[in-house]
């Protein structure tokens, strides 16, 4: 899958502006606050019909201005060039069209241009809770899966009430066991179809992880990620059943699938803790490059690769391992910001890859 052209009209910092890209990589070269990673959310827009960065959408639009457009021309293994287009006016409903058709649905074009953005954010994977964890596997599984989508919305909204039923049990100071069975019968119907298939994603995942760690790393370094979940030990029912009298006093579920998560570990020990910081960086996009291939190989042709300012901490070698990495015909279409002109033309001097550089500076982009 290719983009072609992106046109931007005003989006965040920029005016506006055409770009036509290379069929490879595309590096975006300016300082902080000019506006590259602007540039890769736009490009996200396109794919996920949200900003990566800010949920809302109004604000995404250029100060002192009514509304952003964007719209970029993409073409998937050789076919007709399809034009995606999302437009944000204030007070108003977005739209998103392809081929100047509208979506009822937005969910309806999720999965169709897929790309993986890697950014600095990443790292939350590793620092943060185990909430964005769970995130990572959902969004992916979703993607491909749209049952999986479904059964975690049903999951989600019998949790809740249950937990409403909870609180008002414990506010009344009464206890019906009948009326909360009904919600436990489909809370474990849902929750044994989800941990079934958060299982099967990861067995075919983390291989993909190690095998981009250690390509990366070139190193004899022990790394793993382990599926941990409540489901792994016992039956959900048994779970509900001994979690009884501590969901009555606590006044909400405290166990289930909402409740999983995943443990990073590098030689038997959390990468968190025993991890330097480039270990931890290569960690991370390990899983991005596995996530990338898994996405590759589920729908059929390469996703766009998005690479945010993400070489500051790695040394010189890691990041022209990544670059020669992606520049080979596993990957399709990168785009990458830095900082630093020197650093990416030095990898370029050493390694014939096909490549464009544009400069950013104040929301203005220039070909070199």
């Amino acid at each position: 899958m290719y983009l072609n052209k992106l046109t931007l009209h005003n989006f965040k910092n920029y005016t506006s502006e055409e770009i036509n890209f290379s069929n490879k990589i595309n590096c975006f070269i300016g300082n902080n606050g000019e506006g590259k990673t602007n540039l890769l959310d736009a490009i996200h827009y396109l794919s996920f019909c949200k900003s990566f960065f800010n949920s809302i959408d109004y604000l995404n639009i250029r100060h002192d201005e009514d509304f952003f457009a964007l719209h970029g021309f993409f073409t998937i293994n050789g076919g007709t060039q399809d034009n995606i287009s999302c437009i944000q006016k204030k007070n108003q409903k977005k739209i998103f069209k392809i081929n100047q058709k509208e979506y009822e649905r937005l969910a309806d074009h999720i999965g169709l241009y897929p790309l993986v953005m890697i950014s600095p954010y990443d790292r939350d994977l590793i620092n943060e809770g185990s909430e964005i964890r769970r995130k990572l596997i959902d969004s992916v599984i979703s993607q491909f899966n749209r049952t999986y989508l479904e059964e975690l919305i049903h999951y989600n909204r019998i949790l809740f009430q249950r937990n409403v039923l909870l609180k008002e049990f414990g506010e009344r100071n009464i206890f019906d066991y009948s009326a909360l069975e009904i919600w436990d019968t489909q809370l474990i119907h849902f929750g044994n179809l989800i941990h079934e298939k958060r299982n099967v994603f990861l067995r075919e995942f983390i291989p993909l992880f190690s095998y981009y760690y250690k390509l990366m790393s070139n190193s004899k370094e022990s790394i793993d990620i382990v599926y941990e979940s409540q489901l792994n030990y016992n039956s959900f029912n048994k779970l509900l059943t001994n979690a009884l009298e501590k969901d009555k006093n606590f006044r909400f579920s405290t166990v289930g699938i909402h409740k999983d998560d995943l443990l990073f570990n590098i030689n038997g020990y959390p990468v968190k803790k025993f991890g330097s910081q480039g270990q931890q960086k290569t960690f991370v996009v390990a899983i991005k490059l596995a996530q990338f291939e898994y996405t590759k190989n589920k729908k059929g042709f390469k996703p766009l690769l998005l690479f945010d300012d993400i070489f500051d901490k790695l040394d010189d070698s890691r990041v022209e391992k990544i670059v020669k990495l992606v520049s080979e015909d596993n990957f399709g279409q990168v785009f990458i910001t830095d900082t630093q002109l020197k650093r990416i033309e030095n990898i370029f001097s050493q390694h014939e890859i096909e490549h464009k550089i544009f400069f950013i500076e104040n929301g203005k982009v220039s070909q070199k």
